[in-house]
């Protein structure tokens, strides 16, 4: 991440933790309302079901693995969210598309959940069912098979 970076939004991954091993720079989280800070050599978790936030307060790049466990299919989460950010298919804010999002998740029956922390869980998962409808008449199939390769 480079300097001044951050993940976009507070999230809540709902069926996995998620733990930054931090291997350069300095990383700043806020983890449930506590800000968290970690070094090369330490680890940060975001608890799965807790909303969190991760920064790069730092003048250097900020270098960390980042693991989820369990792994689930984030792999297959990830490719949608890449695919349609290479796409261009991001909103105003340079956002991933989110109604297509929700579309690739539900459509991927996903367990690798990362929503909004200011989105209810039934909130999400009823865009997750509407946009799944409204996608599949718009024929958002085609771009789930391309990220996918299913």
């Amino acid at each position: 991440m480079h300097p001044g970076g951050y993940v976009p939004f507070e999230h809540v991954h709902v069926n996995q933790d998620e733990i930054f091993h931090v291997e350069q720079g300095e990383i700043r989280a806020r983890v449930k309302g506590q800000t968290l800070f970690g070094k090369p050599g330490e680890s940060l978790t975001a608890p799965r079901g807790v909303r969190h936030i991760a920064y790069n307060d730092r003048d250097e790049k900020l270098v960390c693995i980042v693991d989820y466990r369990p792994g689930l299919d984030h792999y297959t989460t990830m490719q949608c969210f890449a695919g349609l950010t290479l796409d261009g298919l991001v909103g105003r804010k340079g956002l991933v598309n989110i109604p297509k999002m929700l579309y690739m998740l539900k459509r991927a029956n996903a367990e690798s959940l990362p929503r909004p922390a200011f989105a209810p869980n039934f909130a999400f998962r009823l865009g997750m069912d509407f946009f799944y409808v409204f996608g599949t008449m718009l024929g958002w199939e085609s771009l789930y098979k391309k990220y996918t390769r299913k």
